[in-house]
């Protein structure tokens, strides 16, 4: 039973506890007709009849009653109504979050062939662990973008359908190259129908176009599994901002059209769109709020009833308010508790672009904290990893893009994947940075990014540092702290063709390096060589233990008003 439902049961005996049936007294004498309130009458024989007062009494209660339960159904229609439409943009923020997923590999195979003038060899070696089952693609291949008639020159997985449909592919590639964006192909036709993804990357001899296909599920039925967070709605995907049966992707609906209380929304997709569909599988807001008309139906009505026979009756109506008053706060709170999960909900996007554990390595520590914004359900930019390198060291990277908001988010899970991809082809800080701006200047970015790039080797103690006009480290040894002095390269996004500089630096042993991102330095109205300082200071005072260090920063560094996401990675050598 919901504690509103306790407080009115309980208020029931309360009501009759004065006077018995027809105005009896509970010590068995008549009570005074006047001291009832006019509200029962005497008895006539064996039956008695309820006064003026009573059957106003009465049908005002009922009127009453009747005015709140269609109140409550409206409110609680409006209500879920609300709530669907938030948990649909929910949801199409999570199918927006797929498009770097599907996009940076196939630009960084795009941008691999047209480095290696279509090497079938590299490609392979590329996209080969990103196909089979259970893995991003079905199917890759990779196209000249000038070839007439289009032809795959290299293929992975299964035969690509496009390949049989000329026409089609001739089009598709003609809008994937002035896009510059994900382009998306109509269902491709087949036992089991197909949706493709084409990515161009020009170049001095036309440029390729890496493509891969995807098949739909089985009878274009899907589940939503509880785990997800949205078990608790039924949807339908269709292709572009269609929304007929033929366009239709995937559903866990069997009847169309759809029908009843329903949100649709137009999800963005790179160059294309989806159109998402969605009805409540059940009552998002509760059984509670569900039931609350006939609840308060049949509360009302007995209470109604009560009154009638009662002279008590305008004691309990005050009671009844306060009761009423008790549920509405109780609605009131829910709200908040919503809000306060859409907060949540953005949080826990920011963490999932984050690696979730660091690499184990012998002879080096690492901690990391992430501090999001003090208001605002934006997503940041902020982002770090520590990856492992094949001569046993590790490369650092921390960066920051600017804005806030989803675009900022999804800029800098393609900048991170990049980063990641050119660390895998070479481990030097200086060429990871180098690569990535001319990944970044390939196209005209409307954002720029600070990155830092640090080369740990373990055994010699000693570090190599590209800084892509990121803050300077903080390095922590022999009780005392200091800011690592080198001359910070342009931003990433702001110059084409920028080469990068590095500087090497000798460690002493059990040392700390701690990197951060602007939010844990900078303050409103205050020069950054105070904050800088300000970290300085605040790290040769704590101590030398790394958990403890990196977390102590996080807290007490960044203003309390602080208005930008905070990023801070330590590493400590044990050795």
């Amino acid at each position: 039973m919901e504690p509103g439902d306790a407080a009115i049961a309980d208020a029931g005996p309360g009501s009759t506890a004065a006077l018995g049936p027809a105005g009896v007294t509970e010590s068995g004498r008549e009570a005074d007709p006047e001291a009832q309130g006019a509200v029962a009458a005497p008895y006539s024989g064996s039956r008695w009849r309820l006064s003026r007062a009573a059957l106003l009494t009465l049908a005002v209660g009922l009127l009453i009653t009747a005015a709140l339960s269609v109140a409550a159904l409206i409110l609680y229609n409006h209500n879920e109504t609300r709530l669907l439409k938030l948990r649909a943009r929910e949801l199409s923020l999570v199918l927006s979050t797929a498009v770097p997923s599907l996009q940076t590999p196939l630009a960084s195979a795009a941008e691999l062939a047209d480095a290696t003038g279509g090497s079938p060899k590299k490609f392979r070696a590329f996209m080969t662990p990103l196909v089979g089952v259970g893995r991003p693609f079905a199917s890759a291949s990779l196209w000249r973008a000038e070839g007439l008639p289009p032809a795959p020159t290299v293929v992975v997985g299964t035969p690509p359908v496009l390949a049989s449909r000329p026409t089609e592919a001739k089009r598709l590639f003609a809008q994937a190259r002035t896009s510059g964006q994900l382009v998306l192909t109509g269902l491709l036709p087949g036992a089991v129908p197909r949706l493709g993804y084409a990515f161009a990357a020009p170049g001095a001899g036309g440029g390729y176009i890496a493509y891969a296909e995807n098949p739909l599920p089985a009878s274009k039925r899907s589940q939503l599994a509880e785990s997800t967070g949205f078990g608790d709605l039924n949807y339908a995907l269709f292709l572009g901002r269609s929304r007929r049966k033929s366009d239709l992707l995937v559903t866990n609906m069997s009847h169309f059209p759809i029908t009843g209380r329903q949100a649709s929304t137009v999800v963005p997709f790179g160059k294309g769109a989806f159109t998402l569909v969605v009805t409540p599988a059940r009552s998002l807001g509760g059984s509670f709020f569900e039931n609350l008309p006939w609840m308060i139906a049949l509360v009302g009505a007995l209470v109604s009833m009560a009154a009638a026979v009662l002279t008590e009756r305008i004691v309990r109506r005050r009671a009844d308010a306060e009761r009423l008053a008790v549920v509405l706060d109780r609605v009131a709170s829910e709200n908040r508790q919503m809000y306060t999960q859409q907060r949540g909900i953005a949080q826990t996007l920011q963490h999932a672009l984050l690696p979730e554990a660091f690499p184990k390595l012998d002879g080096l520590a690492i901690s990391a904290s992430y501090v999001p914004a003090a208001s605002g359900i934006d997503v940041g930019g902020d982002w770090y990893d520590v990856i492992p390198c094949p001569d046993g060291g590790a490369l650092l990277l921390i960066g920051d893009v600017s804005g806030h908001g989803l675009r900022a988010a999804t800029t800098m899970a393609s900048l991170r994947h990049a980063a990641l991809a050119y660390a895998a082809e070479d481990t030097d800080p200086a060429a990871v940075l180098s690569k990535l701006s001319n990944f970044v200047n390939s196209s005209s970015p409307d954002y720029f990014a600070t990155m830092l790039c640090v080369r740990v080797d373990i055994e010699q103690h000693s570090l190599c540092i590209a800084s892509a006009g990121h803050l300077p480290p903080v390095l922590v040894a022999e009780g005392q702290a200091r800011l690592l002095e080198f001359e910070p390269d342009m931003a990433i996004g702001v110059a084409r063709n920028w080469q990068y500089r590095k500087t090497e630096v000798s460690v002493p042993p059990h040392a700390i390096l701690i990197a951060y991102t602007d939010g844990l330095v900078e303050r409103r109205g205050e020069l950054l060589d105070e904050g800088l300082e300000r970290l300085r200071r605040a790290a040769a005072a704590e101590p030398p233990e790394l958990d403890r260090l990196v977390a102590d920063l996080a807290r007490r560094l960044p203003a309390e008003e602080h208005s930008d996401d905070t990023a801070v990675v330590g590493i400590q050598w044990r050795t």
